[in-house]
This record gives structure tokens, C-alpha cells and sequence, in this order.
């Protein structure tokens, strides 16, 4: 059996371990199933594709309303939200 040394942040480390604890497996475990699948697909088993423009804008707008929330309107429940794009 062979031993993977690999450094991650440590909030990563715990925030994956939570998940895997709710899944019922281990980081070893995940990380054996990763490396299957990586075979078994021939490649990274998920889409790794940098963002396009309007993605990137969609981001971009995200940061700016956790930063800035009085700029933008909150609306309470959907009703409310299509009464306004209705008008």
C-alpha cells in the first residue's frame, strides 16, 4: 500500500472531512474513489473549464452584493419578486 503526502488549507481539510463523515466514508476512502474514477474515466472524472465572461460577471456581481448589500433589493418571498418584473 502506498502513502500520498498532499498539502491542503486546513479549512479545506475539515470542510471535506465533515462531507465525507455525512456520506459515510473517510478522506482515504474519498480520495481511493477520486483515483478510481480519474482511471476508470481516463481523465479528471468532473468539467475543469475556466469561467466564461458572463459566468465571470455573475461572480463578479456575487462579491459585489455580499460586499455591498444596501445597493441591491432583497425580496422576501418569489410573489413579491414577480409583481415587480411584471410591472
Amino acid at each position: 500500500m502506498a502513502i500520498i503526502n498532499v498539502r491542503v488549507d486546513d479549512k479545506l481539510k475539515k470542510e471535506a472531512a465533515e462531507l465525507f463523515a455525512d456520506l459515510g466514508l473517510d478522506t482515504s476512502t474519498a480520495i481511493n474513489m477520486f483515483l478510481r474514477q480519474a482511471i476508470n474515466s481516463n481523465g479528471i472524472p468532473f468539467a475543469v473549464e475556466r469561467p466564461n465572461a458572463a459566468t465571470l460577471a455573475a461572480m463578479k456581481e456575487v462579491d459585489d452584493m455580499e460586499k455591498n448589500p444596501e445597493k441591491y433589493k432583497g425580496y422576501t418571498n418569489v410573489d413579491e419578486l414577480f409583481e415587480e418584473l411584471l410591472q
